[in-house]
């Protein structure tokens, strides 16, 4: 039986962890926190999951809170004009319904699960000393924790970074009491407001500790009018900051959440870290080598919702990845391989972020408008989402964007 070691429980390493471990491989998995620390934390993201990412949690049995979250059936997309108000306004159509799940919960449940179907797990930060001694008694150590001393195994690719810098700051709160969006009442949707120069509020339903929730999330150019959470460590205090903008910006939005309150006392993020791409291999001072997993080599910006998607389409990948191998060793080129298969789809999701946070061309803003008079726009940039490769076709070439819109204004 080979032996595999994963460190890191977030979407990841734990997806990862539960499908080999429903495969027959002996898993070891390290985390730096218990299940009830985790549960008991503070929020850790948005992860709003869309249809291919859930399906490959149905695949392994692991939608533990399908029937209970908030199915997500469409996006929209609203921007702020000049003179305050809505320039421009409209709702997608989801071919497969998302759903955000508090990743507390999540990780939380499919850690104890884990240990419950006889998984080995360690409770104790790794090292990269821990690891040099693990490469040796391990067929494969997994690298699944995107942040701190471990990611700095894993070099930049400069050539699939173009920002050094970071290019939001970040600000979440988990609120009950918001109310429906008048426009669709019946509607769960995910809506993204965009504040031209000055960043994106997105609003979306999820299911938390506590039930029915929604997210209020900021995403401020640095620098600017929404970069106003930095050294922000009271909740209540970050919450009025996130109303205040809303009030100020997306007027729209602020009408819903007048009687919002905080879902509990760690129900708010904040920070901000550059979108980067690296190496995926990383070596051990003693030689030995291990393999970078979903955000530790592919970190991208969360303005376009991609990351626990990324994270579920990265375990999925390297799964097959890894029971297609049998019993031939875990070398640097079926590592290098196994990551140039998931950069197939890695690398479409990359493309998509790193142009929405630069200031949108012509193109793409009429793309957006014509989305308001043209339902099948506004569904295929919604589905987009799920499938990012899509927008090849029709958002980053004016003349393609310009074909496409003139074919969907004469359907």
């Amino acid at each position: 039986m080979r032996r595999i070691l994963i460190v890191g429980a977030g979407q990841s390493g734990l997806q990862l962890a539960l499908g080999l471990q429903a495969q027959g491989y002996e898993v070891t998995l390290m985390s730096n926190r218990t299940a009830d620390e985790i549960r008991s934390g503070r929020v850790m993201s948005t992860q709003c999951m869309f249809h291919t990412a859930l399906q490959h949690e149905r695949d392994l049995g692991l939608n533990f809170w399908e029937d209970r979250a908030p199915r997500i059936e469409g996006l929209g997309v609203s921007v702020t004009g000049p003179d305050g108000g809505r320039a421009v306004d409209w709702l997608g159509r989801l071919d497969g319904y998302a759903q955000s799940v508090d990743q507390r919960l999540k990780m939380a449940g499919w850690m104890e699960t884990f240990a419950q179907r006889g998984g080995q797990l360690v409770i104790h930060g790794a090292a990269v000393s821990d690891l040099d001694y693990f490469s040796r008694t391990y067929d494969l150590v997994l690298v699944a924790a995107g942040k701190g001393e471990l990611v700095s195994m894993f070099g930049r690719d400069a050539a699939r970074s173009p920002y050094a810098e970071p290019q939001r700051a970040l600000a979440v709160a988990y609120v009950h009491g918001l109310g429906p969006r008048p426009e669709h009442p019946d509607t769960d949707a995910v809506r993204c407001n965009l504040v031209p120069g000055a960043g994106e509020l997105f609003v979306m339903p999820t299911y938390t500790l506590s039930g029915r929730a929604d997210i209020l999330f900021w995403e401020g150019v640095p620098g600017g009018p929404l970069d106003v959470f930095k050294g922000v460590r009271d909740p209540s205090e970050h919450l009025a900051l996130t109303l205040e903008l809303m009030e100020r910006f997306t007027p729209w939005e602020y009408a819903r959440a007048t009687k919002v309150e905080l879902t509990d006392a760690h129900a708010t993020l904040a920070g901000r870290y550059a979108p980067t791409v690296r190496n995926p291999v990383g070596r051990l001072p003693g030689g030995g080598l291990v393999l970078g997993v979903a955000d530790v080599v592919v970190a991208n910006d969360p303005i376009t919702g991609q990351g626990a998607n990324s994270a579920a389409k990265c375990a999925a990948s390297y799964l097959d990845s890894i029971t297609a191998h049998g019993d031939r060793p875990f070398d640097e080129a079926w590592m290098r391989a196994t990551f140039d298969r998931y950069w197939e789809t890695a690398r479409h999701v990359t493309k998509w972020t790193n142009a929405m946070l630069a200031p949108p061309p012509e193109h793409v803003l009429n793309l957006i408008g014509a989305a308001g008079e043209l339902p099948p726009v506004a569904d295929r940039f919604a589905n987009g989402f799920d499938d990012p490769a899509d927008f090849e076709n029709f958002f980053y070439d004016p003349d393609k964007a310009a074909g496409y819109l003139a074919s969907a204004g004469t359907a």
